[in-house]
Formats: C-alpha cells, sequence, structure tokens
C-alpha cells in the first residue's frame, strides 16, 4: 500500500533523511519510531505531499506522491502533530468545512461527519468552539478529520503527543480498532506506543532506516544481548559461573548478603539447565532464575546508544 524507495531530503546542506526505504502491506498497523528529530514528521510530510523529497521516490496505493499527488490525497487520512485547526469554528462547523473540501456532500456529508464525532468521542462537544478545546480534544478532530473520507490510509504523526494517561489509553485503543480497516503508519518516539498498538515497526535514527520488521522479529535482534537473571543467598564462585559453556559475559552485585548476577549468552534456553545443575553441584542457595525478556526498548537503546557512541 505504501512503498518508499531512497527517500532523501536535505534542507540546505542538513541531512535530515537519507535513503530511507521501506514497504506497508495492506491492512498493516506500521510504528515509525525513532528519537526527536530523527526524520519521521519530514518522511510523513513527504508521504502526505507537504513537502518535496530532494531525491528517491514514493508511492501510496500505486500513485507516486509527487507526480499524482491529488489521487494520493483522495486516499490518505493525513494527521500532524500540531493540527492546524481553526479556533474560532465550532466542531461540526470545521467538519463540514473539511468534507467539503474532500468532495462529501449531502447525506454522505452528514453521515460521515456523525460516523467521526462518535468514533473519536466528540459528540458531546460537536457545539463547542476548537479554540476552547483542551489539547487532547484538538487532538481528536484532527484524527477526526483526518477520518471523514474513510481513507484506505492513515498517517498519524506523534497522535497521543500532549494528551493526559487517560487520553492516550482511549486513542490507543481507536487506532488499534481503526487497524481493522485502514492501513496505518504511525510515527511516535514511546517505545511502548508500538508494542501497544502495531504489528510491525521501523526504527529511523539521523535520518536512516535502522531496522525494520514485525515486532517479534525485532525483538529476535535485541536478543543477541540478552541473558539470564539470577540471584542467590551467600558468596558463589565467579569463576564456576565464568566457565560455564555458552556464557559470554558475567556482572554481578551483593546487596545485604543477596548475590545477584547476569549472564550473557547467546544461548540463553541451554544455559538455563546448565546453571541449575551448577547451582545444585556447588550447593548454592537459589532465590531466582529467569530469562531477560528482549523489548523494543532493548533494541532501540542498541541502536542509538551504538550510533551515539
Amino acid at each position: 500500500m505504501i512503498h518508499v524507495s531512497r527517500l532523501t531530503k536535505f534542507y540546505g546542506d542538513y541531512p535530515a533523511v537519507q535513503d530511507v526505504t521501506f514497504d506497508v502491506g495492506a491492512g498493516q498497523v506500521v510504528g515509525f519510531l525513532g528519537p526527536n528529530g530523527a526524520g519521521k514528521s519530514t518522511t510523513m510530510r513527504i508521504l502526505a505531499g507537504y513537502l518535496t523529497a530532494t531525491s528517491g521516490s514514493a508511492t501510496i496505493a500505486g500513485h507516486d506522491v509527487v507526480w499524482d499527488s491529488l489521487e494520493v490525497r483522495r486516499r490518505i487520512g493525513y494527521m500532524p502533530e500540531s493540527c492546524p485547526l481553526y479556533h474560532e469554528m465550532r466542531i461540526t462547523e470545521y467538519l463540514h468545512f473539511r468534507a467539503g473540501i474532500k468532495g462529501l456532500y449531502g447525506a454522505k456529508r452528514r453521515q460521515r461527519i456523525d460516523y467521526v464525532l462518535k468514533r473519536c468521542w466528540l459528540e458531546d462537544v460537536r457545539r463547542q468552539i476548537i479554540g476552547t478545546l483542551s489539547k487532547g480534544y484538538r487532538q481528536r478532530v484532527g484524527l477526526a478529520d483526518a477520518l471523514l473520507a474513510a481513507p484506505p490510509v492513515l498517517i498519524l504523526d506523534e497522535p497521543t503527543a500532549g494528551l493526559d494517561p487517560t487520553q492516550i489509553r482511549s486513542t490507543r485503543e481507536l487506532i488499534r480498532e481503526l487497524g481493522r480497516e485502514h492501513t496505518i503508519l504511525l510515527s511516535t518516539h514511546i517505545l511502548s506506543e508500538v508494542e501497544m498498538t502495531c504489528d510491525h515497526a521501523i526504527i529511523i535514527h539521523r535520518g536512516r532506516v535502522a531496522a525494520q520488521g514485525t515486532l517479534s522479529e525485532l525483538k529476535d535482534r535485541a536478543s543477541a544481548g540478552a541473558g539470564l537473571v539470577a540471584a542467590f543467598d551467600g558468596q558463589i564462585d565467579d569463576t564456576a559461573l565464568a566457565s560455564l559453556e555458552g556464557v559470554t559475559a558475567v556482572q554481578k552485585e551483593s546487596v545485604d548478603g543477596i548475590v545477584r548476577v547476569r549472564l550473557k549468552s547467546d544461548d540463553v534456553a541451554s544455559l538455563t539447565p546448565r546453571l541449575c545443575n551448577l547451582a545444585a553441584a556447588k550447593g548454592w542457595k537459589v532465590r531466582e532464575i529467569r530469562p531477560e525478556r528482549p523489548t523494543l526498548e532493548d533494541l532501540f537503546v542498541q541502536i542509538t546508544g551504538r550510533e551515539n557512541a
């Protein structure tokens, strides 16, 4: 549905985006993940037709974002990070205005406005002036605007920015529901948001794609730095731990008579029984043995930490 090939954007001599390539299949909810300034918003503005790339290409539903921009805009709903709303208009007035721009008239316009007001929890404030709304409600109006024409593709740039925890939870639930009907590219720098709402993720750093794939694939990639965490009563033999087959590093700390160790290994599954056998042979009193579960955060830190070093 979305195809991006070697997309590059320069601001003067500064490369905001460099050789970005990725695909988003129909029906996927893809998290576009990266730290602030990584190039997320620039890429999404290019896809939405607000910016022109310096080089490379991008298509949405088979239409080029530069040479066939009107057809692209008919197929996307774009919600920028800071929604440019008319603050002097009431919510329903604004949505009527936006529906006309999108080619919706008569009964179809009324039907879609009623639908998005309900979908975005705006029915109770539909007559309120936008300028009097909180940041959370303005975000909802922006999302309602993106949904008006029932586009097959939604491009959402930081949809939960500035929201309180309750609003964030509600917005995440809505995005999961919308994923059943739309292809969604969701930009964020919040790792937990991607894990809760997306099935695929793209990590961008310093304007380049650093990793992409399903969440399970990315977590498997992060598992290269995984290991076992164990806790013992009393003293233990560091040399014996380091000599265990498969152990690549040992980290240890002692607190109030309890020794906690982290064993790094490329094969955590087979290391667990070997550690248990060693503890039994040495008579160590085991409090805990558990594998470290790799997360997107682990991979994110590996990527950004390595490149910032």
